[in-house]
């Protein structure tokens, strides 16, 4: 895994963090240490040569009690990074950031994404607006917040769900072809230490491994997705403990579904799939 000069927009703008210590710190103005990473969520790989996003900026914001400017957002990356999310898939994450912060309770990140493009393979680039990106950021809450300790270091998932960040105008099956792609991003920020993952095989009922299936897990609405790979492997990682159904398909088979999977922080739940052939 490549360790990017400042590490973020994989996916997830995709990372996966991790608090950790077995010693107590008892100097409550020692600053704590935030790592973060980028994981990405892309649509179908077939076609797509490289998902390029540039980040300029990141901040942070530490959770208040209501009162005006009681919010203040930090400043913890101003440069210029290109990330190609199409590399930080099924588990893959790529470092964004390595600081130290106050110790605290931080509940919100603020991304400035200067702008973002497609490659398409042996076809064309499309560079696409990023709304307010660049402007107002683009704020992600983390959920649940993630808690600096002093001395301590805690990690920061932050996923990039390309299959549903970047809208297709046109079709690709048609002899007009593609016309461009809208950004809409749909980043989520997970705090790793109370987070799981899911992944498995996906195989047709002949046992023969399924090239780049899609798979995402939902509780009420969609929480990720994932293009698995060329062997039909997936992970789908920084997920809140709990319960998901998991689904998955892939053009040509029908869509297979569970209900009841549970998520422990922590830990790795093994979900496989059989896909019949429509």
């Amino acid at each position: 895994m490549k360790k990017l000069f400042f590490a973020l927009f994989t996916s997830a703008f995709i990372v996966l963090l991790s608090s950790c210590s077995d010693k107590i710190n008892n100097n409550n103005n020692e600053p704590g240490r935030l790592v973060v990473k980028v994981t990405d969520a892309p649509f179908p790989i077939d076609f797509i040569d490289s998902a390029a996003v540039t980040i300029i900026k990141v901040e942070i914001r530490k959770a208040g009690d209501g009162i005006a400017d009681g919010n203040p957002f930090m400043v913890i990356f101003e440069d210029t990074i290109t990330l190609n999310l199409v590399e930080l898939r099924n588990g893959i994450v790529d470092e964004l950031l390595d600081i130290e912060i106050p110790q605290g309770k931080y509940d919100l990140i603020r991304l400035y994404v200067d702008k973002a493009s497609l490659k398409i393979k042996d076809g064309d680039s499309y560079n696409v607006k990023v709304p307010s990106g660049q402007q107002t950021g683009i704020k992600v809450f983390i959920e649940p917040a993630i808690n600096v300790e002093g001395g301590l270091t805690s990690e920061l998932l932050i996923d990039f769900d390309l299959s549903r960040s970047f809208v297709m105008r046109g079709n690709l099956h048609k002899p007009s072809g593609i016309n461009g792609f809208i950004f809409k991003p749909v980043i989520r920020a997970v705090n790793s230490t109370t987070a799981g993952r899911i992944a498995g095989m996906v195989t047709d009922t002949a046992k023969i491994k399924i090239k780049n299936p899609t798979v995402w897990v939902k509780q009420d609405t969609v929480v990720a997705t994932t293009v698995g790979d060329t062997l039909g492997h997936y992970a789908i990682i920084g997920l809140p403990a709990g319960t998901y159904s998991v689904h998955a398909t892939k053009e040509n088979y029908d869509t297979v579904s569970f209900t009841g999977v549970k998520v422990v922080e922590g830990n790795l739940t093994v979900q496989n799939f059989i896909l019949k052939k429509k």
